[in-house]
């Protein structure tokens, strides 16, 4: 596995750990108000991840662990990263990538990991900053 795929790995565990640590505060928060279950299994989890990711690479195009690992999230053209490519980019990552990714992995394997599927889809890569 390339430094930078292995970089982008840890920066979304922390990330997700980050995620879940929030989920579990609003999901206190929301259980008294809130009683249907599926919105705390799946809605809560799914919006928290999701909003933070969102907010996140919208204002700087780093989340905390592509910060805490160097990395940063910019657009082919240079310019601001969209909202909508943002989220297509999320959605894409979740339910699509994988299978693309493993279909040509070869592909993939020629833009040393600053490229993924749900990246090529959304014309975006990942740059690692120079220390």
């Amino acid at each position: 596995m390339k430094s930078l795929t292995k970089k982008r790995a840890k920066a979304f565990a922390i990330d997700m750990a980050i995620a879940t640590a929030v989920t579990g505060v609003v999901e206190v928060l929301l259980r008294k108000k809130v009683k249907n279950e599926f919105v705390h299994v799946v809605v809560t989890p799914t919006l928290v991840t999701y909003g933070l990711e969102y907010a996140q690479l919208k204002n700087s195009g780093q989340t905390i662990g592509y910060k805490q690992q160097g990395l940063k999230l910019v657009s082919e053209d240079g310019a601001p990263l969209e909202g909508c490519a943002l989220v297509k980019r999320m959605l894409y990552r979740d339910y699509v990538s994988s299978l693309r990714y493993i279909a040509d992995r070869k592909n993939f394997a020629k833009h040393d990991g600053a490229v993924l599927p749900h990246d090529a889809k959304t014309h975006c890569y990942v740059q690692q900053k120079n220390d």
